[in-house]
């Protein structure tokens, strides 16, 4: 058995020749896409930072209402954002926000098209399969490695990460939902004379609406658990003053933090829940 470790397959020289190659020769690439993303989020993050703290919470507060009609559920949600104001970390609560929401957008985005073509076609599923896993189970500190390189130290590298962690989630389950509608009303409205692009509107969307929702607020939580992570190759948000008291030993500071991702996590959480995964 010596030969197999005398002759070891150079995979991570292969992975270094192949990031070198595209920093070498798509660099003018990766850097407009940092720039672009940069711009953009920056751009949003100074929109929500110029308006004063109570436009953003009766935002909020006002579309709560209008999705859910629950008189609890505002009330929560006006105070974690007093509390969170309380604290001290309004700003960075912003900045993780679009973060998330920046992530989210462009993981759903790719990730329900890719779930609905997976559910049409077996097998693209069964390609994209273990990818997927490998996606999901990769340590995410070795997804900053090369994202570092390629678009530098800053938010994008920690956005980048973000999506490969959090798009299997909408892939996987819009194609479960998509797979998962019953045979019965995909064969009424092919009997109706629907189409194609009609019946997937019309009939299958809204049928796996409640699992693509489901993916939705999924990639929302495996997005904000990339914060911290993020914070460590210059991404701003609450992830910045967990990473300064895990250096610091400071409880105090750690707790807080803490507590305002969690007050995030369960706002994003209950917005996005539809009535269907409420009975679930």
């Amino acid at each position: 058995m010596n030969f197999i470790t005398e002759y070891k397959i150079p995979l991570g020289q292969w992975m270094e020749s192949g990031v070198d190659w595209l920093t070498m020769n798509a660099s003018g690439f990766f850097d407009a896409i940092s720039f672009f993303l940069e711009t953009v989020i920056l751009s949003l993050v100074d929109l929500f930072k110029w308006m004063p703290p109570a436009v953003p919470i009766l935002m909020t507060a006002g579309l709560a209402w209008y999705l859910h009609r629950k008189v609890s559920l505002v009330v929560f949600i006006v105070a974690a954002f007093l509390l969170i104001l309380n604290m001290g970390y309004w700003q960075e609560m912003l900045e993780t926000f679009v973060l998330v929401f920046a992530a989210t957008t462009i993981s759903v985005l790719i990730g329900v098209p890719l779930g609905i073509m997976a559910g049409h076609r077996p097998w693209l599923y069964t390609l994209m399969r273990p990818v997927l896993d490998l996606m999901q189970t990769v340590p995410t500190f070795v997804y900053l490695i090369p994202t570092l390189v390629l678009f530098g130290l800053g938010i994008v590298p920690g956005l980048i990460s973000t999506i490969i962690f959090a798009i299997a989630a909408p892939i996987r389950l819009t194609y479960l939902g998509i797979t998962r509608v019953p045979e019965d009303l995909i064969e009424a409205g092919r009997a109706f004379g629907a189409s194609r692009r009609k019946l997937l509107f019309k009939v299958e969307l809204p049928a796996a609406m409640p699992s693509i929702m489901t993916g939705v607020t999924q990639c929302i939580m495996l997005s904000l658990s990339m914060v911290v992570i993020s914070a460590l190759v210059g991404a701003d948000g609450l992830g910045k003053p967990v990473v300064r008291a895990l250096n610091t030993v400071n409880i105090s500071q750690g707790f807080e933090a803490g507590l305002a991702i969690v007050l995030v996590a369960i706002i994003l959480d209950r917005l996005c829940k539809t009535p269907s995964q409420k009975e679930m």
